[in-house]
């Protein structure tokens, strides 16, 4: 029997209070300063890449955890509105995870109230439910990240592909992946994250330190995933067997760069799932990130497929 969904996302859902304009030192001793924008979006890394899939005509789930507050209802009622199933999201008594985003251009700083996002665990995810699941920040659910690897290796024994954003590491240790890496099909970093994770990697190559993207995408891919990489304005790059596959960015004069990152996973997964080449699932994230940064927050531009 087929799956009910073409992809199941597991991981962080949150209200995202996006500041346009935010000054580079805060002035604190209650002083009031003024930014060019603000916005209350749906926000957190999963969330995000579940309504760009949706956007792009999958059917999607979202397996996650939220608070029994009005900042869950909030996730709750936008990723419905978005066509994202929820009925495998958990409303529990902790509060839902919060985050303030001060944009400044193209750069930003992000600050999060974790509130329920530790006690998601495997046990709260469903099986069998999808075609591919999507597992994303990893080091923002620890209870999750320790049951991942047979999480992960059961919903490949069922038929299921697997894909993991780990996104930022907050402690900047970037540990336990060694783990998890050999039951994920694809891994999907951005360029800084590909180094942190490959330098704590165990490694017989004599390649020193600081390794770069292209370095850091062989060591992570010798566990097993093939290792897609967001890199900026440089575009995107890709390790598979041995081969490095490039394709350049998209021009595009962004209005808000948040989320990005999850629209390109969003397109990426769509793109697999219809069964494309690896140059041209680059090619369809690579502007499904880019395209997603015409509006502020990070599902109000996401494209269509026929957009693309």
């Amino acid at each position: 029997m087929a799956p009910e969904f073409d992809l199941l996302v597991v991981g962080d859902a949150n209200p995202d209070v996006v500041l346009s304009g935010a000054p580079r030192r805060l002035g604190y001793g209650q002083r009031e300063q003024l930014v060019s924008g603000g916005d209350l979006v749906l926000g957190g890394s999963g969330a995000i890449t579940a309504c760009g899939a949706a956007r792009l005509g999958l059917r999607v789930a979202f397996a996650g955890r939220v608070g029994d507050d009005a900042a869950g209802r909030f996730v709750l009622d936008a990723l419905s509105a978005r066509g994202v199933d929820v009925t495998h999201c958990v409303a529990g008594p902790r509060p839902t995870a919060m985050t303030v985003v001060l944009a400044d251009g193209a750069d930003r700083a992000i600050l999060t109230s974790p509130g329920c996002l530790p006690d998601l665990t495997a046990a709260d995810v469903p099986r069998g439910l999808a075609r591919h699941v999507h597992v994303s920040s990893y080091f923002l659910q620890p209870a999750l990240a320790a049951g991942l690897p047979e999480l992960l290796a059961g919903e490949r024994e069922r038929g299921a592909s697997t894909s993991l954003d780990t996104n930022d590491d907050p402690a900047g240790a970037w540990q336990g992946l060694a783990g998890v890496l050999p039951e994920v099909d694809v891994f999907l970093p951005n360029a800084a994250e590909a180094v942190a994770v490959a330098a704590r990697l165990p490694s017989r190559a004599p390649n020193p330190l600081p390794l770069s993207v292209e370095e850091a995408a062989a060591r992570i891919g010798a566990l097993g995933p093939a290792v897609v990489v967001k890199d900026g304005a440089a575009g995107a790059l890709a390790w598979r067997d041995g081969t490095l596959t490039r394709v350049p960015a998209v021009p595009l004069e962004p209005v808000d760069t948040v989320g990005a990152g999850d629209s390109f996973n969003a397109g990426l997964i769509a793109a697999r799932l219809r069964g494309l080449g690896l140059r041209e699932c680059l090619r369809v994230a690579v502007a499904c990130g880019s395209l997603s940064t015409r509006a502020a927050g990070g599902t109000a531009a996401q494209p269509t497929w026929k957009e693309l």
